[in-house]
Formats: C-alpha cells, sequence, structure tokens
C-alpha cells in the first residue's frame, strides 16, 4: 500500500511538530522539507480540523500539536487521511464486477489493509520521534 501525498506530508508535519517545543511556521517545514507550502497549508487545516494540531495567524504565529504526542496514534491519522474504502475499486462499493460473490481477492485485500492498519496502531506519534534532537539535526542540515 502507498500512503497519498496528504498523509505523508500530515505524517511528516506530525513528526516536526513533535520534536520541536516552539510553533513551527508551514513556511519553515515546507523548506525544510522541499515541499509546496500551499499544499501544507492545506494538510494543515485538514490536521487542525481533526484535532491534532492548533493553528496561530499573526506574527508569531504558525503551529503546534493540539495532542500530547502520546495520544496522536498513527493509524488513527492514516484512517482519518486516507481514502480506504477505495483500496481497489470494488471494495469502495462502486463498480460492478462480474465475478463479485464469487471472487477472493476482496477479502484478502481487506485483511491485508486491516492488518497494516493494525500494525500502525500499535505505534503513537512519541514512538515514531523518540529521537527528537537527532530529528532536529536533520531537519537542520537538510
Amino acid at each position: 500500500m502507498q500512503l497519498n501525498l496528504r498523509t505523508d506530508y500530515a505524517l511528516r508535519m506530525l513528526m516536526t511538530l513533535a520534536a520541536s517545543d516552539e510553533v513551527v511556521s508551514i513556511d519553515w517545514i515546507a523548506a525544510h522539507y522541499e515541499i509546496s507550502r500551499n499544499h501544507l497549508a492545506k494538510v494543515a487545516q485538514d490536521l487542525s480540523a481533526a484535532g491534532y494540531i492548533e493553528t496561530m495567524r499573526g506574527r508569531g504565529g504558525g503551529l503546534r500539536l493540539a495532542r500530547p504526542v502520546t495520544k496522536i496514534n498513527v493509524g488513527e491519522v492514516v484512517r482519518q487521511l486516507e481514502n480506504l474504502g477505495g483500496f481497489v475499486a470494488c471494495m469502495g462499493g462502486k463498480e460492478n464486477c462480474a465475478i463479485d460473490g464469487a471472487c477472493g481477492l476482496k477479502p484478502a485485500l481487506a485483511g491485508a489493509l486491516e492488518a497494516f492498519l493494525t500494525h500502525l496502531d500499535q505505534f503513537n506519534l512519541a514512538q515514531i520521534t523518540d529521537n527528537r534532537q537527532k530529528l532536529l539535526n536533520q531537519l537542520m542540515v537538510g
């Protein structure tokens, strides 16, 4: 399974905020990851609406985590941002399939997807950013 860019950027943003004790601007994150500021702004809106981050406007504004790092579950974030019902066309319920009912692929893929998400559920933001100083150093160099 490949995560969409929105989820990838959201996880990077959350990791950056977890590594920093300060308010971080979207511009700073965009520059250090060399990704679109506009795309990150949309991702920040999604994360804010989901209650993962807080946004502050004006001078000195930026982003910070809205929850403790131990309360942000990686699997939950992925579920929030991915369109998992459309993993394959037949799983989304929008496609008619000539072999529906006789096909064993749909349950096999559903099981694989569930195993993937169950594995991600074992991690919170604190665990994937346990070496905060190394993460910040990499961002400062990169």
